[in-house]
């Protein structure tokens, strides 16, 4: 499947016709979220690197032709001349990592306009999706409160490919590990996982099956001890611990029932066997407001390893995220439409303390006391600089989200910033309008 043809079909009309009106002059494209979803004080910019190597590898070839053809039921010769096109624009953006607000640009693209036009599905698809995992995982980082969280996401993933890129942008906001090995692999993330209750129900006992396992394994080992009763399992797994010597690194799973009430029994158990070192891992349809519960009861769970909700970003699954022009040819443009309005000219985002943000143009001066969010990441279809590395993006999320206020880290009822308008921004805009308006009788 060619990664030129996974767009939608208006995209390759459009992009056929302006290059037969010869209207191939730059353009301006901004990626942005018009709100963020419920629930959200927040969001963490993702999915700008698979993006970045995407735009740098685009291409139409002849089997796109053919296949453009295909889909729109006309001669191969009628699509000739988008044979060839590939990207040599410039793209500004977030870069991944950094927490970004509605209504900001997370990327813009400036570009000859079939070019522009041609890659909007797949920049939305990638970004749109990864920043609300990347978002999602952020908030399960807040639950936990410092203690470790480990990916277990891809069995439940919208797809192996979805489940790679879920364990990179868990990795991105600071997770531990993930049970993945392509993505463990790719990136550089410690692989972690345990067993499977089939494991332990092939065996005749629980006993034999962790003895077994610990034979293959010689440590650090975890066992999964809920198979059948989860207060004898843990006491079984503290006699194969004690009796193979094993206990610093090694770990019993939690994965069902009361996961608080479990937890300070097997604490107890194990402790009572001399096995402080041996840590608690709780599973099981977790995401933040699993965790924050346990954490705020207390429970004695070392790691939580998070899964379905996450991978999905269950509760929002999705971006209310658009790709607008803003600019052609040298002029600003926008839209009027009720509800959907967008506001012209390409832009940048000035932030201040605390995620005071404004929204100006991008040839505007930063304010004082501010820095510029979008950063050129390619021109000339090249990359700029060296693909960026989970460990920069991981420190520029953990300094921005120091700066997110209370209000809006609340797992329950967040209340996000508003960014302001620049008042360069805000002239503009009211120009724009007023011309449009007379020029197309729309209202106010």
């Amino acid at each position: 499947m060619s990664e030129v043809t996974t767009t939608d079909l208006y995209e390759v009309t459009m992009a056929l016709s302006y290059l037969r009106e010869d209207m191939r002059a730059p353009a301006t494209f901004s990626l942005f979220v018009r709100d963020l979803p419920p629930g959200r004080g927040f969001l963490v910019a993702a999915g700008l690197e698979p993006a970045l190597d995407r735009l740098a590898r685009f291409r139409v070839g002849d089997t796109d032709v053919e296949e453009f053809a295909t889909a729109l039921r006309r001669p191969v010769a009628d699509l000739a001349p988008l044979r060839g096109l590939s990207f040599d624009g410039e793209v500004r953006a977030v870069p991944e990592g950094r927490i970004v607000l509605a209504g900001e640009p997370l990327l813009e693209v400036t570009a000859p306009l079939p070019q522009a036009q041609l890659v909007e599905t797949c920049l939305l698809s990638l970004l749109c999706h990864q920043t609300a995992v990347a978002s999602k995982a952020a908030r399960c980082v807040l639950a936990a409160g410092g203690r470790r969280l480990v990916d277990f996401s891809l069995r439940r993933a919208h797809g192996p490919g979805a489940g790679v890129e879920a364990a990179r942008l868990c990795a991105l906001v600071g997770f531990a590990g993930t049970s993945n090995v392509a993505a463990a692999c790719r990136y550089g993330i410690p692989a972690a996982g345990t067993m499977a209750h089939s494991y332990v129900e092939c065996f005749p006992s629980e006993e034999r099956a962790f003895r077994a396992f610990a034979r293959t394994h010689p440590g650090p080992v975890t066992f999964l001890v809920d198979t059948y009763d989860t207060g004898r399992g843990v006491a079984t797994a503290a006699r194969v611990f004690a009796d193979l010597g094993l206990a610093a690194g090694c770990a019993v799973r939690l994965d069902s029932g009361d996961l608080g009430a479990l937890a300070r029994r097997a604490r107890a158990t194990l402790d009572a066997a001399g096995l402080a070192d041996v840590r608690i891992i709780a599973s099981g349809g977790l995401d933040e407001y699993g965790v924050d519960r346990l954490v705020r009861e207390g429970a004695p769970i070392d790691a939580y390893a998070v899964g379905t909700k996450v991978g999905t970003a269950s509760d929002a699954p999705y971006l209310d995220a658009a790709y607008k022009l803003v600019e052609y040819d040298g002029r600003p443009v926008m839209k009027l439409s009720a509800a959907k309005a967008t506001s012209p000219g390409p832009k940048q985002v000035f932030r201040g303390p605390g995620l005071r943000d404004v929204v100006g143009l991008a040839n505007e001066e930063p304010p004082g006391g501010t820095e510029p969010l979008l950063r050129t990441v390619m021109r000339g279809g090249l990359r700029t600089g060296p693909p960026d590395t989970l460990a920069a993006a991981r420190v520029r999320f953990e300094a921005d989200l120091a700066e997110v206020p209370e209000s809006a880290r609340r797992l329950d009822g967040p209340v996000p910033p508003v960014p302001s308008a620049s008042t360069r921004l805000s002239a503009l805009t009211a120009v724009v309008r007023h011309r449009l308006a007379a020029r197309t009788g729309a209202g106010p």
